[in-house]
């Protein structure tokens, strides 16, 4: 009679271990299967590679970052054919024929083996495993025209020869192009805006610079697109100056009016300063604006006395140089909007290193209207010379180690 009591109580005992013996198992078991799945915290961090093993992170270093002050636009370009270029032609198959130089029948080839090096200090060399680790989970989106697109262009090519075919993706979706790294989550893309703000030239192809109709205050359809983008890269010139007057509306839409160029870029970007103001968190977001690319159309301005264009210019130009191309005025007003924004800007200061370089726009190997250049233009450089377009391989990829050197430098390993 006294023995069932003793047993029950040690049933009773028993049970409360039974049961945390139980949720601890049902515990790893969930941690194991978590840690299994693609959505696991681990796996965003470190990746997967073939056979289920972990990739490590790859760790940005102290010597991985210029030093602190240092400007990297001022400098100078030395002659490098060891380290550039970073990529080729062949290796790429993301560029478009508008800048395939050597495949559309240029003969000289040194454009490709220019390096920038800054006057007080070194760029970092250009790591694409680093890269493509600071961009895990995250999208860096380019904003602009066709020089833009050539710098997301670039970007790509130097990134994708380390990711295994099947590990990445390349899609046209108008007026957006979008290169996928799938086994880092991350993005890289581009979204056609000449002008930022909207336009009758939004369309990706049917669009062209003779009409110009620019919307001054309306930015919510591009916005769309921008919306919750990691890295931002904005750039916007080109199309501005066709002309010095340009057709344009501000307030009412049907109100079309004539206005000088410089008025309408400043009311164009205080337009887009708001709506950074309006949509960016600038805690997670990282916004960058690229300085003007520069033109080379005159070659009066590099050799006195000479009427040609950037045709058959073999060399980087020697010495202190700033073309006509680059309008100051512009200048002024990014650099005046950026330091009244309230939203931190970095902004990219191309210009000055990419007007010593007359030797690298595409000229007469590129395209027209979508189409390679016929027998009959090409035997008039004059006339037919792009001087605007760059070469790929060429100067975007320095810009690009230039964006890649700053997202460096407020990089956060994780640990």
């Amino acid at each position: 009679m006294t023995i069932k009591p003793s047993v029950d109580r040690r049933i009773q005992s028993l049970f409360p271990v039974a049961l945390a013996s139980l949720l601890v198992l049902g515990t790893a078991r969930l941690v194991l299967d978590n840690l299994k799945s693609n959505q696991s915290c681990s796996f965003k961090v470190y990746g997967r590679q073939e056979g289920g093993k972990y990739k490590k992170p790859v760790f940005v270093l102290p010597k991985d970052r210029f030093e602190e002050g240092c400007n990297v636009f001022e400098g100078q370009w030395v002659w490098d054919n060891v380290s550039h270029p970073l990529y080729t032609e062949e290796s790429c198959p993301y560029l478009v024929k508008q800048t395939t130089c050597q495949r559309n029948g240029r003969p000289d080839s040194f454009y490709q083996n220019w390096r920038w090096q800054p006057n007080a200090c070194k760029l970092p060399r250009f790591h694409p495993l680093k890269l493509l680790d600071i961009l895990r989970g995250k999208r860096l989106m380019f904003i602009g025209d066709s020089v833009q697109r050539g710098q997301f262009e670039s970007m790509v090519c130097m990134l994708q020869s380390v990711i295994p075919d099947r590990k990445k993706s390349f899609h046209r979706i108008p007026p957006m192009k979008i290169f996928k790294a799938e086994e880092y989550n991350a993005s890289i893309e581009y979204h056609w805006a000449p002008f930022i703000v909207e336009s009758i030239s939004d369309h990706a192809t049917n669009h062209t610079v003779l009409k110009r109709l620019v919307n001054l205050d309306s930015i919510a359809k591009h916005g769309k697109a921008w919306e919750g983008v990691d890295v931002l890269v904005f750039e916007s010139y080109v199309w501005w100056m066709h002309k010095p007057l340009i057709n344009a509306t501000h307030g009412s839409p049907d109100d079309i009016q004539e206005y000088n160029v410089t008025t309408a870029y400043k009311l164009a970007l205080d337009t887009w300063a708001n709506w950074l103001e309006s949509n960016i968190k600038s805690t997670k977001q990282k916004v960058f604006f690229m300085s003007m690319s520069s033109t080379h159309l005159w070659s009066w301005e590099w050799r006195p006395g000479s009427d040609e264009n950037c045709f058959n210019e073999s060399y980087p130009t020697e010495g202190p140089y700033w073309g006509t191309g680059s309008n100051l005025q512009i200048m002024k007003i990014v650099d005046d909007v950026l330091r009244k924004s309230k939203i931190k800007v970095t902004f990219l200061n191309i210009t000055q290193l990419s007007e010593y370089r007359k030797d690298a726009h595409t000229t007469i190997y590129g395209e027209r209207k979508g189409k390679l250049l016929t027998k009959e233009q090409r035997s008039d450089p004059k006339i037919f010379a792009d001087c605007i377009h760059w070469c790929l391989p060429g100067v975007p990829d320095t810009w690009n180690e230039i964006l890649y050197a700053y997202l460096l430098q407020n990089h956060q390993n994780f640990l």
